[in-house]
C-alpha cells in the first residue's frame, strides 16, 4: 500500500510544495512545530533511511541542504534543525525545522497556520532557493 507521500507524489493527495526534482521532493509539514517546518522526501518509497544506497543518500542530504538553507533565509530563526525519525510514516523523510530553542524540534508543541498563511510560507521558502 502507498504511503501518504507516495500519494502526495503522485498528486493524489494536495502539498505546499517548495521544491522538487527527478528524485526528491520538499513541503509543508501540514502538523508543524513550527512555521516552515519542511519534509523532504525521496520519490521512491523506501521503508528506512538506512536502507538507501549510498548515492541517494548523500543526495537526499545535498538536496535537504538546499532546502535548509533556504528555510534560513526565509523564516527568521536562530538555525534549522534536522530530524530523521521514521516511526510515523514508513517512507523516508527529513523534517527541516526553524528552531529559536531546544523544544522546537520535540514534536510536542504545534504551531496552527492558516491555508493563506501555509501558501505564503511555501512561496517565501522557494524564492529563497
Amino acid at each position: 500500500m502507498a504511503s501518504i507521500f507516495t500519494k502526495i507524489i503522485n498528486g493524489e493527495i494536495p502539498c505546499y510544495k517548495i521544491a522538487e526534482n527527478d528524485k526528491f521532493i520538499a513541503f509543508l509539514d501540514v502538523n508543524p512545530n513550527a512555521k516552515g517546518h519542511t519534509l523532504v522526501v525521496p520519490k521512491k518509497e523506501v521503508d528506512k533511511l538506512l536502507d538507501l544506497d549510498q548515492n541517494t543518500y548523500s543526495s537526499l542530504m545535498e538536496f535537504s541542504r538546499k532546502i535548509g538553507l533556504a528555510i534560513e533565509k526565509a523564516i527568521p530563526c536562530n538555525r534549522v534543525g534536522m530530524s530523521i525519525i521514521g516511526l510515523e510514516v514508513p517512507h523516508v523523510h527529513v523534517h527541516l525545522i526553524p528552531l529559536n530553542a531546544m523544544a522546537d524540534i520535540q514534536f510536542q508543541k504545534k504551531v496552527s497556520l492558516t491555508k493563506e498563511e501555509f501558501e505564503e510560507t511555501a512561496k517565501l521558502i522557494s524564492s529563497n532557493l
